[in-house]
């Protein structure tokens, strides 16, 4: 004999509740689909589903299998959760279903505008570590970068997105005279590179300079390499190394740090590095969250909740199983700011961009 288990606690009765309460019930049971259809939105962008669809073509559930080489009855059930989350149309009459051309815009591959699906597989990933995580919350310490599964996976996707699609005619342009000094021939790093997209792209784009990746993440690193072997790129290397313990001064002509700092075990000492790294005429760029450091700030950003969560759920726990400060996504521009100053980076230019309202960019120069 089976237990009866209960899903989810039912809808309050708006009977006896004051107006506020039966908001916050509503909101409450909104926040639990809307957290459901972020797994099914995960598992759309990993099947292909989205991209399947985004031709605009209405199909039956077995048309959409078939084409998306998928079983059927998962592909229904799929389609159930998108089409009461609003994503997908539905129509009845004939049992087929649409994605519309406004929503195709920001899901799956080829997407006009974005393709916003991917970053959604980050719910999932953090939802693997979420006992461990309470483990921390009662006993302290952190949970490590091997524990995430897919992470760096995910995190070059998003690389892909913010920072490799935009270097050439955005992000480099932030540091006048870097693209000619690129053509010409430089040395260069990124540290925190992850899987390395960022260098692949840059070392094919300009084939005079010189660029080494550095990651504390063995995986990360190895995937890095192959990947540059396969493309050929002699001018490309990654070292597996904790950016704590490089050694040297005045090695490179720019240094790039994306969306790695705040993961840093001890960011200020990093940042003291990267300083001595850089050589006096060069420039350090660093992309960060674009968030501000009093919580209260932080209150209408459009992404706030996503922003302490993942950084609950990651960034701020991978530093501190490291020993480290646990500075977290949120630290700030105004701290991000003072702590590049104290770094010994006498010019600091803060920077936006329009197809990355994620991050900030720092232009640093010494």
């Amino acid at each position: 004999m089976c237990n009866t288990t209960t899903l989810a606690p039912p809808a309050p009765s708006a009977e006896g509740l004051s107006p506020r309460q039966q908001e916050f019930s509503e909101r409450l049971l909104g926040m639990l689909n809307d957290a459901a259809a972020s797994m099914m939105i995960s598992i759309g962008h990993r099947t292909g589903l989205f991209t399947v669809m985004q031709d605009g073509r209405a199909v039956t559930s077995a048309e959409l299998a078939e084409k998306a080489k998928l079983h059927e009855r998962y592909v229904r059930e799929w389609l159930g959760a998108m089409t009461t989350a609003r994503i997908v149309s539905f129509d009845p009459a004939s049992g087929k279903f649409t994605l519309p051309a406004d929503h195709g815009a920001f899901l799956g591959e080829g997407a006009e505008i974005a393709n916003m699906a991917g970053t959604f597989q980050f719910i999932s990933i953090l939802g693997g570590v979420e006992s461990k995580i309470v483990d921390c919350f009662e006993n302290g310490g952190g949970v490590p970068y091997e524990e995430y599964e897919r992470f760096h996976e995910c995190m070059a996707e998003e690389s892909d997105v913010t920072v490799v699609a935009g270097l050439e005619d955005h992000i480099l342009p932030m540091a006048p005279g870097l693209i000619a000094k690129l053509e010409a021939g430089i040395d260069v790093a990124d540290i925190g590179c992850g899987s390395g997209h960022a260098l692949i792209y840059l070392g094919a784009l300009y084939p005079n300079s010189r660029f080494t990746g550095f990651d504390l993440c063995e995986e990360a690193v190895v995937t890095a390499i192959a990947e540059a072997k396969e493309r050929g790129l002699s001018n490309v290397d990654f070292v597996k190394q904790d950016a704590t313990l490089l050694e040297g001064s005045g090695l490179f002509d720019a240094i790039f740090t994306f969306d790695a700092v705040h993961d840093q075990a001890q960011p200020a000492t990093v940042l003291a590095h990267i300083r001595r790294l850089l050589k006096d005429d060069g420039v350090y760029l660093m992309q960060d969250i674009d968030a501000q450091t009093p919580v209260e700030a932080n209150i209408d950003h459009p992404m706030g909740t996503f922003v302490y969560t993942i950084s609950c759920m990651h960034c701020m726990t991978v530093s501190l199983a490291q020993g480290g400060v646990g500075l977290g996504a949120a630290w700030g521009e105004q701290l991000a700011e003072a702590m590049l100053k104290d770094a010994g980076f006498r010019s600091v230019s803060v920077q936006r961009l329009p197809h990355d309202e994620m991050n900030l960019y720092f232009v640093c120069r010494p």
